[in-house]
């Protein structure tokens, strides 16, 4: 259920990311939904890799290059789902930064409503 939960709040903070951020296209709210699946299975099985192999960089840049990585995360997103797509790099790290402050409030709504 709680999974469940979780990939809800993930399609609704990248709905608020392409409605806020321009240059973000989708073709339906089943398309957010599956770009929202597989961002959490790029976060889960690819970022990790990724930041190990770029914490150095990381450490340098005071944690700036998480954006660059962020970005990275939502850009290989939308190759793997069709029916959405970003249109320079540029935008995926502003939607990276928008996503990571919709992502945090959203989360914390997921924490209160698995407690009670």
């Amino acid at each position: 259920m709680n999974l469940l939960l979780r990939w809800i709040l993930n399609t609704l903070a990248l709905f608020i990311v392409v409605t806020i951020v321009p240059h973000f296209h989708y073709r339906s709210i089943v398309t957010l939904a599956v770009a929202a699946a597989v961002l959490g299975l790029l976060n889960a099985i690819v970022k990790p890799i990724l930041f190990w192999l770029t914490l150095p960089v990381t450490i340098v840049t005071v944690g700036l290059f998480l954006i660059v990585l962020n970005g990275l995360m939502l850009e290989i997103t939308s190759f793997f789902t069709p029916g959405f797509s970003i249109d320079s790099f540029g935008w995926a790290m502003v939607g990276s930064i928008v996503l990571a402050v919709v992502s945090l409030v959203t989360n914390r709504i997921g924490e209160r409503g698995s407690r009670e």
